[in-house]
């Protein structure tokens, strides 16, 4: 939450105080491995909504929808089979692909063809299914509770604990029913590592349906985390969440058309404000690596994220931060005894996570410090591999969003799930 308040004030500075961007012309990306473009059109790609941006590049997209057992209505995204290889449908291992904070399955796609993770891996042979957590652009949705009611918080009084033990499940289930599967890999980014640790360990039946949990930036356990400002307004985030709540406020940084229009209008090539664009965006959603970075693809970014949370998801990692642990959220000893039996919330037994998990992880994320992540490894149940990026300058949205993410993070991913495959 308190990221988002930097985040705001600097939209208001920047749409307020400055004059309008006039006429930039996107410059044209091309892949280097193929004649085909990863973008052809900045402010198009900004523009078009994720069904349609995947579409444009002639890859096959369906969208499908799962009820979860509290009546969310979550949207799946679902590319069968590549464009260029593998683009025939048949008999695909698959894939399910988690994204992080904020963000939605766009996490997997906004860097186009033969750069992001969800067209790679159809590419590769891979039926790939990308999932979308309650609250966010794509999953804002319920049987019966409405998510812009006034005063009336209750569709958002929930935290990555829910999305773990509940939206995981439904939509885990609804991908190997639909394929005639009896088990998938999973990826995750940041937070969609967080939601796996969650299922695994509150439902460890689940752990059976997964050939490999593929974890990108793990984020279990924050205590080292490096973020000033983090450290500094996590023991108050459970009172803050409570304050807005009070005032109707529980969503945040939902999908709004202002961020498009300052991603076209300031973050485009030339414009003087461009670096203040990359700046903001590393700070929600943590920095990259020196040389990672690609500015010219900011707008396509702000065009797709923030997709939008409830404020409690924030405040749960606050309390993370805080307590030093990784735990159930507080909501307050009264309320936690009716919950969970006890005044302090139970923490997550990482021992019950039995699916094969591999770390990929590195050294200057400022997120997943290598001392969180070497606890997260002692107390997993079963770490198949960890694997450090080597470059000390790769960061935390390097691994969705980062130059050189194929080579460094997907091709030593692709290569251990083949070898699972080749196992089962």
């Amino acid at each position: 939450m308190w990221i988002g308040l930097v985040f705001c004030c600097t939209i208001a500075f920047v749409t307020g105080g400055l004059p309008p961007q006039a006429n930039y012309i996107a410059e044209l990306l091309r892949d280097q491995t193929s004649s085909t473009r990863v973008s052809d059109n900045i402010i198009e790609d900004a523009t078009l909504d994720l069904p349609n941006l995947v579409r444009k590049y002639n890859y096959p997209l369906e969208e499908h929808s799962v009820t979860t057992e509290d009546g969310y209505i979550l949207g799946l995204h679902r590319i069968p089979h590549g464009r260029d290889s593998n683009n025939r449908p048949g008999n695909k291992p698959v894939v399910f692909l988690m994204h992080g904070l904020l963000s939605s399955s766009a996490d997997f796609l906004v860097m186009g063809p033969g750069s992001s993770l969800a067209y790679i891996l159809a590419e590769e042979g891979y039926d790939v299914w990308m999932g979308n957590a309650r609250g966010n652009y794509f999953s804002r949705r319920h049987r019966r509770l409405n998510p812009d009611a006034l005063l009336n918080t209750a569709f958002w009084e929930f935290s990555w604990d829910e999305i773990g033990n509940k939206d995981l499940p439904a939509m885990i289930d609804f991908v190997l029913q639909r394929t005639r599967k009896s088990a998938l890999h999973y990826i995750g980014f940041s937070q969609g590592t967080t939601v796996f640790f969650v299922m695994a360990s509150l439902r460890p039946e689940y752990n059976k349906k997964i050939i490999s949990m593929q974890a990108m930036a793990p984020v279990a356990y924050m205590r080292h985390n490096s973020s000033p400002l983090l450290n500094a307004l996590a023991p108050f985030a459970r009172r803050i969440e409570e304050m807005a709540g009070r005032r109707g406020i529980a969503e945040f940084l939902g999908k709004r058309p202002i961020y498009t229009k300052i991603g076209k209008e300031f973050c485009m090539d030339g414009a003087e404000t461009q670096a203040l664009c990359s700046e903001v965006i590393f700070f929600i959603a943590g920095n990259s690596g020196e040389g990672q970075h690609n500015a010219t693809m900011l707008p396509v970014i702000l065009g797709h994220y923030p997709a939008g949370i409830a404020l409690r998801q924030a405040a749960h990692y606050g309390q993370a931060i805080a307590g030093g642990d990784f735990r159930r959220y507080d909501h307050g000893p009264v309320v936690n005894r009716r919950i969970y039996g006890f005044a302090v919330p139970p923490r997550y037994d990482l021992s019950r996570v039995s699916a094969p998990v591999y770390l990929h992880y590195s050294e200057t994320d400022p997120l997943a410090d290598l001392r969180d992540v070497e606890r997260l490894f002692r107390e997993l149940g079963n770490v198949a591999g960890r694997l450090r990026v080597k470059p000390r300058v790769f960061s935390h949205v390097d691994f969705v969003w980062g130059v050189d993410a194929k080579t460094l993070v997907y091709n030593s991913i692709i290569g251990s799930m083949r070898r699972r495959d080749r196992q089962n």
